[in-house]
């Protein structure tokens, strides 16, 4: 059953993830499609494998790799300076041991738009499917990288970090391309609103290149919060339905417990 005219957008949270791999199962269960779906970070990978038709794919590997060191350890950041296996998660597990279905993928209706963020301009830049064409993994990888625990992604041209930086919950963009009604997953509980960042000086150091990137960091609590607010007046008005957990999610970004 494809909503037409309706959005699916989906937050980032590390993972914290894996409640909104829930309600993509569900979604995967009972035949429900999108025509445009648009993710940040954790909501772009996730995205992928609802999108590839793939039910349980990203329980076996958000879940089921949880506490495989290659995969999340503070080994990685020691050694390659990423807290996630960037290569083992976007190359090893999709290509051999959990092999993506890239021809259902490729062969789907639905748009998919992915948010990364641009280090020298701080602003979002999205990537659509005539953008990226074959390679998806790309700049999933690039929404998915985390300050200071992953490296800089290059792509066509463009040094990217993690979408959720400028666009943590892309709305205004979904409407933008034209879809006024919108299914919006959270991965937060209603009261939660975003505090400003302690580490100013930590990232002045390390993205000393990147002053703009700087200041969207610094100011993302901000966009986060009136973004929030925005949605709620918009689930109000009819045109938004909101799904986020009821209380505080027990699973931190980087949560290695699969119980949890």
């Amino acid at each position: 059953m494809m909503l037409k005219g309706t959005g699916l957008v989906l937050e980032g949270g590390g993972m914290r993830g894996v409640y909104t791999a829930g309600a993509l199962e569900y979604f995967l269960e009972n035949d429900v499609e999108f025509p445009y779906v648009i993710g940040v970070s954790a909501g772009a990978c996730i995205a992928a494998s609802y999108l590839s038709k793939q039910k349980g794919r990203n329980k076996k590997v958000n879940i089921g790799f949880a506490k495989d060191p290659r995969y999340l350890s503070w080994r990685n950041y020691w050694r390659n300076r990423e807290l996630f296996g960037m290569d083992y998660v976007f190359d090893e597990i999709p290509n051999r041991i959990v092999p993506f279905d890239y021809e259902t993928f490729h062969n789907g209706e639905s748009e998919f738009v992915i948010g990364t963020t641009d280090c020298k301009t701080g602003k979002a830049v999205y990537f659509t499917r005539k953008d990226y064409e074959q390679d998806v993994l790309t700049p999933i990888r690039a929404s998915s990288s985390l300050p200071f625990v992953a490296p800089v992604v290059e792509f066509q041209s463009r040094h990217l970090l993690d979408g959720g930086i400028s666009d943590p919950i892309p709305i205004q963009k979904a409407m933008e391309d034209g879809f006024k009604k919108n299914v919006v997953i959270l991965t937060r509980n209603m009261e939660y609103r975003k505090k400003p960042s302690k580490f100013f000086s930590l990232l002045r150091r390390k993205y000393s290149d990147y002053p703009a990137l700087v200041n969207t960091m610094m100011n993302r609590f901000t966009q986060y919060n009136q973004t929030l607010e925005f949605l709620e007046e918009e689930e109000k008005k009819g045109n938004v339905l909101i799904i986020r957990p009821n209380q505080p999610l027990k699973v931190s970004r980087i949560e290695k417990t699969p119980e949890s």
